[in-house]
């Protein structure tokens, strides 16, 4: 009898790590959760300990897996991939290592190949994609100083400044000045500021804005519409830079959407995302993430392996 092939897969985010151990048939043997995966602040060392601690921690895990797969938060660059598989490698769980960013998760969770398109907007914006022969289109995805836009944080961060200008007289009225005052209680948007300036309010909570945003938008205030249509033009962009870099632009793909924002599946945003896809990408075939990231780092690790379909299929029927 061969031999049952044990895999690894890892999906590391800012708020938590997950883990699971299975076997060439999709059978899931062990899961186990750890703390936030934050290499950017703590190091690669640091950031590896996490993901082994909870690999230790395992039920039935014996010392060493034959292949650890992982999807990880603050692997944007090349670079930062190998220095985390390196370190990765250097814990001894798993005999080969394969590091990617975390968004490569979100495309295998979603699309029904190892291949296609995946943007996510939570609380940044990324996106990735995979062609069918290998070939990668990635973005830096630092922020402003690489070029981007929106997600939560950004949405959130627009809807201040609109409402501090609203306030004060700078710039045109709109009611999101009334969000910023009524979700945070304050009689004006300057209070709001002024504890955002004195740390007596995290700058975390303005994130809180984004849902009330949305509604503002639907409503009709003119300004809140506006950051959601650019909001759908930063996501459709993405996406069309991938698959023309891809040459996928003319063949059907998949282009799975993930993160809080997209997931939410708002009515406007949605509406204005199927009239961009139908003018610029109209063989993009959008797919909503139903299925968690740990999913798919899961599914890469049995694409790793060579498993086979019904493995596949066994392994989604987990969740």
């Amino acid at each position: 009898m061969p031999a049952v092939v044990n895999v690894l897969a890892v999906d590391g985010g800012n708020s938590k790590t997950d883990v699971l151990l299975l076997n060439e048939r999709g059978e899931i043997l062990a899961r186990g959760r750890g703390g936030p995966f934050v290499p950017q602040s703590a190091g690669a060392g640091q950031a590896a300990r996490v993901v082994e601690d909870v690999v230790r921690g395992l039920d039935g895990f014996t010392g060493q897996a034959d292949h650890l797969v992982a999807f990880l938060a603050g692997a944007d660059l090349p670079e930062e991939e190998h220095e985390l598989a390196t370190a990765l490698s250097g814990r001894g769980l798993a005999r080969d290592v394969l590091v990617r960013n975390d968004t490569f998760a979100l495309l295998r969770s979603g699309a029904s190949g190892p291949w296609g398109v995946a943007v996510v907007c939570g609380a940044g914006i990324n996106a990735v994609g995979v062609s069918p022969g290998g070939r990668l289109a990635r973005f830096l995805s630092l922020g402003a100083i690489s070029g981007d836009w929106g997600g939560g944080l950004g949405l959130s961060s627009e809807t201040l400044w609109h409402a501090v200008r609203a306030e004060d007289g700078r710039g045109a009225p709109t009611e999101l000045a009334e969000l910023v005052r009524s979700h945070f209680g304050a009689e004006t948007v300057e209070q709001v500021v002024i504890d955002l300036h004195r740390g007596v309010l995290a700058r975390e909570r303005l994130m809180e804005l984004t849902p009330g945003l949305f509604k503002v938008a639907a409503d009709g205030d003119a300004i809140a519409r506006g950051l959601v249509e650019r909001m759908a033009d930063e996501i459709v962009a993405m996406a069309r830079v991938c698959l023309t870099r891809l040459d996928l632009l003319g063949t059907p793909t998949e282009v799975v959407l993930g993160g809080g924002i997209l997931q939410a599946r708002d009515p406007l945003l949605t509406a204005l995302l199927d009239e961009r896809f139908a003018a610029e990408a109209p063989l993009a075939e959008r797919v909503v993430a139903e299925l968690p990231p740990i999913a798919g780092a899961a599914l890469s690790a049995l694409d790793h392996i060579g498993a086979g379909e019904d493995a596949k299929a066994r392994l989604r029927g987990r969740f």
